[in-house]
């Protein structure tokens, strides 16, 4: 969150309709400036309502707030539906863009992933210590189902061993074979379970994952928003015991900011159980952050009836102690 008080002055980057926002795209969503980019695209997905469905109610006057022009909020539509995770339902400002099967998978994924990373962090585990692998051989005719799985498999936090075959320490079977029957590939994929992986002569699980997964980049990342954001939770509770209130004006753009930053280090993090990551691993701190500025922030905000901004921060932290 942000405000324009001069406690909470801490809104890195910009809402600009001319910038993608964060380096990292939305996965399965490539970057086009002209459409808003990830920012734009950011604030869409972060508005979907839990039955998948976004209101151009909501959308416009959110946009607004944030500095985003209608025009790029039509544009990032345009893209959306034209890509398949959308269709529109209307006109105007009473339009609804109902989710297709892709676009839900997409928002479920994302779902999953925030509350996968939250219970692992409250239980400290999360690994029965054995390995899923996924080996498809998809012909060049079927190129385009072909990267949309590779980019599946990432998103669910899975790392290639070599051309054709993925491995991730999480149970993934059901989603990858989802996966695979909404691409119309499922006969070019074969999956397996073993607790015996070696790679290269290298057997050792903790060496493992440092080969597989970028985990010094992540950790870079996620120390790079603990440091901006780290205050902003107490800066948000001392607001709320002045008596003081978070406007739309404020609250939306702190709100689409915080996520843009949080998403930056998210979507790169494969979410490894605890056990195979090093300590202090500071994902779990960044996680902690962010919970605690949306659920102050939500509590300073003024209009509580509001459109529902990244509802999915929310839903994954509902039943957090």
């Amino acid at each position: 969150m942000a405000t324009s008080t001069d406690t909470l002055s801490v809104v890195p980057g910009t809402t600009d309709a001319d910038t993608t926002g964060a380096p990292e795209d939305l996965p399965g969503l490539p970057v086009d400036p002209s459409d808003g980019g990830v920012t734009t695209r950011l604030m869409v997905l972060g508005l979907a309502h839990r039955d998948g469905s976004v209101h151009a109610a909501d959308l416009y006057p959110v946009a607004a707030e944030c500095g985003i022009s209608d025009e790029t909020v039509r544009s990032c539509m345009r893209r959306l539906t034209a890509d398949g995770l959308f269709e529109r339902r209307g006109e105007g400002r009473d339009a609804v863009f109902d989710a297709t099967p892709t676009g839900r998978a997409i928002l479920e994924v994302n779902l999953q992933r925030h509350r996968t990373a939250y219970a692992q962090d409250a239980a400290g585990r999360g690994w029965d210590r054995r390995w899923r692998l996924v080996a498809f051989a998809i012909p060049e005719s079927a190129r385009s189902a072909r990267d949309a799985f590779r980019d599946h498999l990432r998103r669910l936090g899975g790392a290639s061993i070599q051309p054709g075959l993925y491995v991730s320490p999480h149970p993934w079977t059901t989603d990858v074979l989802d996966g695979a029957t909404r691409l119309g590939i499922e006969e070019h994929v074969t999956t397996l379970t073993t607790d015996d992986l070696d790679r290269g002569g290298e057997t050792n699980p903790r060496i493992l994952v440092e080969r597989l997964w970028p985990l010094d980049e992540v950790a870079r990342r996620y120390d790079r928003f603990i440091r901006t954001y780290r205050e902003v939770p107490a800066a948000l509770e001392a607001m709320r015991r002045r008596h003081e209130r978070l406007s739309e004006h404020d609250f939306l753009p702190g709100a689409l900011h915080i996520a843009i930053a949080f998403n930056e280090c998210f979507e790169s993090d494969p979410l490894l159980p605890p056990e195979l990551l090093p300590r202090p691993w500071p994902g779990r701190e960044a996680r902690d952050v962010l919970a605690r500025c949306r659920r102050i922030g939500v509590l300073a905000r003024e209009d509580k009836g509001g459109p529902a901004l990244f509802r999915v921060f929310d839903d994954a932290i509902a039943h957090l102690p």
